[in-house]
């Protein structure tokens, strides 16, 4: 019978390591890696590939420290907005300047600003908030590969597990800005979106900038996902937000 190999990027179909001839017969033996980021610590946790660093009540205890370091940051915020886009717009970008001006506005609104506390996009709603006097916010996250905080940030907060910090996204905001971005971008609209077509959250509007851009998914999902159209613009399109949380 014939053999085939699997490979998957990040290392779960070929495993790599070592050969060596047993009984007449060539076997792998694996050496597993140091995990890149906590995420992939624990995500990776049954995979030989991969060294597990950590027990699982090590593993809660590292994930409750750092929900309670969001909660006791960001428990005073009051009503934001969170803004998301690419972190590769530079400053002379037409939309760098419009997300800019749009958290000026919101910050003057009297709601504080949320983003992601990397540059590009990031960069200038965190800077539209400090000009405008509200409150600055920044959730920078562990990545195998160095993103780099802003100087815009009145509270700047480094998480490890994007779960958490997908937590925080939500509950201290009044609801999302979503600027032109990648898969990062992505996830956190369908994050939102999911929640809200979930019954999650209520009141949460998604307001996606860039016609262009954004088009063709809005018309996508309003052909192949959702029966009515309406169902598209009360989850995409709406103006208003909510009040804050108690």
């Amino acid at each position: 019978m014939g053999s085939a190999n699997s490979y998957f990027p990040g290392g779960r179909g070929n495993l790599g390591g070592r050969r060596s001839a047993s009984a007449g017969h060539l076997v792998s033996e694996v050496v597993p890696r140091e995990p890149r980021t906590l995420d992939e610590e624990i995500i990776a946790a049954q995979e030989a590939a991969v060294r597990s660093t950590l027990t699982d009540e090590d593993r809660l205890e590292r994930i409750t420290d750092e929900l309670r370091m969001g909660f006791d940051a960001l428990s005073g915020v009051g009503a934001a907005a969170s803004f998301f886009g690419s972190a590769r717009t530079p400053p002379d970008d037409p939309e760098y300047e419009l997300a800019l001006e749009t958290a000026r506005l919101v910050g003057e609104s009297g709601l504080a600003v949320i983003t992601g506390g990397g540059p590009g996009i990031m960069e200038a709603a965190n800077r539209g908030a400090r000009d405008s006097g509200a409150c600055s916010i920044g959730l920078n996250i562990e990545l195998p590969f160095e993103q780099g905080g802003n100087g815009y940030c009145d509270i700047c907060l480094e998480f490890h597990y994007f779960f958490a910090r997908k937590i925080m996204f939500v509950r201290y905001a009044s609801g999302f800005v979503v600027f032109p971005g990648g898969y990062g971008t992505m996830d956190e609209l369908f994050e939102a979106l999911t929640l809200t077509q979930t019954g999650k959250i209520t009141e949460f509007p998604v307001i996606l900038f860039g016609s262009d851009y954004w088009g063709g998914l809005v018309d996508w999902l309003r052909e192949r996902m959702l029966g009515e159209p309406t169902e598209v613009r009360e989850l995409l399109m709406s103006a208003a937000h909510r009040q804050a949380r108690a």
